[in-house]
């Protein structure tokens, strides 16, 4: 399995790292993306997706909205330079996005911040991770606006049937973790359930979203597994053949060779 989304780089690792990739290894978790949030976080990142070796760690840079008043316009110029050096691991830009949920975050910032991001993703031909919160409808305007073609995937998918399909029509895959686990998510398991399985990645976004068995704990890339028995309860095909076909939807969408992979 593909776990396509796991800020694996976080603090709340740093205890136990190891002992997860055990546990990994033996849930036949056999890679994971990690995505960039903030500058200061992409060394630390590149470092762990060079000095990981029991599972493949690629990895993805970018400024995440979330965290807008940390971002700095020399950041884009430094985002371009690992873009241009691209160490083999690095496969994406992302996390970008918008994040219209919380009101706090200034939209005409984040807008102007997306816009640039996609800019430099486009120049490189490279995919993107996109966080989109409130605010699918606008992402994809942005998008056809600027004429992107690199495709990516819309991490923890939360948008509705009609916005999903306009992502899928652009070549993006739908991230589905921890949320599809909780019965109350009944339009999110719907679409689950009825979305095709060769548009789907399945992610942790570990440490956060943990699964319902998990509620409220540390989430850990070590429960993708909760991800897929869910799916499995949710659709007709069997274990193997969604793990199977998540897996390929992942590599896919960020142009990962199978010599690549374990």
């Amino acid at each position: 399995m593909f776990d396509s989304h796991c800020h694996w780089d976080f603090d709340d690792f740093t205890p136990d790292r190891s002992m997860i990739l055990d546990h990994c290894l033996k849930k036949e978790v056999l890679a994971l993306c990690i995505p960039g949030t903030t500058q200061a976080r992409w060394h630390s990142i590149i470092h762990l997706t060079e000095s990981t070796h029991s599972i493949v760690c690629y990895c993805a840079l970018g400024l995440h909205p979330y965290f807008i008043d940390e971002h700095h316009p020399d950041h884009l110029d430094t985002l371009e330079q690992h873009l241009v050096q691209r160490p083999e691991h690095l496969i994406a830009v992302g996390e970008i996005g918008l994040d219209f949920y919380l009101g706090h975050l200034d939209r005409d910032q984040q807008e102007s911040l997306f816009r640039a991001q996609v800019k430099i993703a486009q120049a490189h031909k490279l995919p993107i991770i996109l966080h989109a919160r409130k605010s699918h409808d606008q992402i994809l305007k942005i998008l056809r606006e600027l004429h992107f073609q690199e495709c990516g995937i819309v991490h923890a998918w939360s948008g509705s049937e009609q916005q999903a399909n306009r992502f899928i029509a652009m070549g993006f895959k739908l991230g589905f973790g921890g949320a599809i686990t909780y019965p109350r998510a009944t339009k999110l398991r719907h679409l689950a359930t009825t979305l095709p399985l060769t548009c789907l990645v399945l992610e942790t976004d570990a440490p956060d979203m943990a699964p319902a068995a998990f509620k409220g704990q540390r989430n850990s890339p070590e429960y993708l597994p909760l991800i897929l028995d869910e799916l499995c309860q949710l659709r007709p095909e069997s274990a193997e053949i969604i793990a199977r076909q998540t897996t390929q939807n992942t590599m896919d969408v960020l142009r990962i060779q199978s010599s690549k992979m374990p």
